[in-house]
């Protein structure tokens, strides 16, 4: 079963209402997130700008973001299709809960898509990779201040207790600061590696971070001993090291005709 972390009890998080509008509540997780997709759109477009990338800039960033945010939500639709089919006018059944892991596959796969559609040749992965890690971060700070997407009880100074009065490992801000660093990296390279280089180094990267955290996180075991994350972390770093292999070899093959 695929976990939706994002539902908790009330009260529960480190401040999961950051204010109140009209005295309507501005969730936290959502401000953070919405934040997050703002700079990840501004970012890749401040990135793109001087690169002559036309109407496919365009195309490529709205297929990453319509992508990303279907696949981050196609799980947990999954999961909840009973509470769903009971009641499919409640927003909230709709709304609840999101996954980075899908939301990045569904973005990878709806760039693919629209590429293929359209005959676009170029490839601008390079340039999606600091908008990402930019959107991650933001979104993990969001997860923190909720209180989902949790680490196991830990003894540590800076555990943090969520609202069950147990000090627990702020797995949210160790990714948050992974990604800031990924995103340092990624903004300071992007101009350095062959095109799609940096994006497929970011892929093996990243979900082989994942892999690892979960090891910290709380999730139940799916299958082989291993989180559902755990599992498609494995098979997306096996994807992207065996891409890698291939273009290499298939480099070769070219230059020795």
């Amino acid at each position: 079963m695929i976990p939706d972390l994002h539902s908790h009890p009330d009260l529960w998080g480190v401040r999961p209402v950051l204010f109140t509008i009209g005295g309507q509540p501005v969730a936290t997780y959502s401000f953070f997130v919405t934040l997050g997709l703002v700079v990840a759109v501004l970012l890749y477009r401040y990135n793109t700008k001087d690169k002559a990338v036309g109407n496919n800039g365009l195309y490529i960033a709205l297929a990453a973001v319509v992508g990303g945010v279907l696949g981050s939500k196609l799980p947990m639709w999954i999961v909840s299709y009973r509470q769903i089919l009971a009641d499919p006018l409640q927003p909230a059944v709709w709304l609840s809960g999101r996954t980075i892991v899908g939301g990045i596959i569904g973005g990878v796969l709806a760039v693919w898509l629209v590429k293929r559609k359209l005959g676009i040749k170029q490839r601008l992965g390079n340039y999606l990779v600091p908008s990402l890690t930019a959107g991650i971060f933001f979104g993990r700070i969001g997860c923190f201040f909720a209180g989902c997407c949790y680490g196991v009880p830990t003894s540590l100074p800076w555990g943090t207790n969520f609202g069950d009065g147990v000090l627990r490992n702020p797995t949210q801000l160790y990714e948050a600061a992974f990604v800031l660093g990924l995103f340092v990296f990624a903004q300071l390279m992007k101009d350095r590696f062959a095109p799609g280089e940096l994006f497929r180094l970011f892929m093996i990267t990243y979900f082989g971070w994942r892999f690892l955290i979960e090891f910290i996180r709380v999730n139940p075991v799916w299958m082989m001993g291993l989180t559902y994350y755990q599992v498609v972390s494995l098979g997306v770093v096996i994807a992207y090291v065996l891409k890698g292999v291939y273009r290499k070899a298939a480099s070769s093959a070219g230059g020795g005709s």
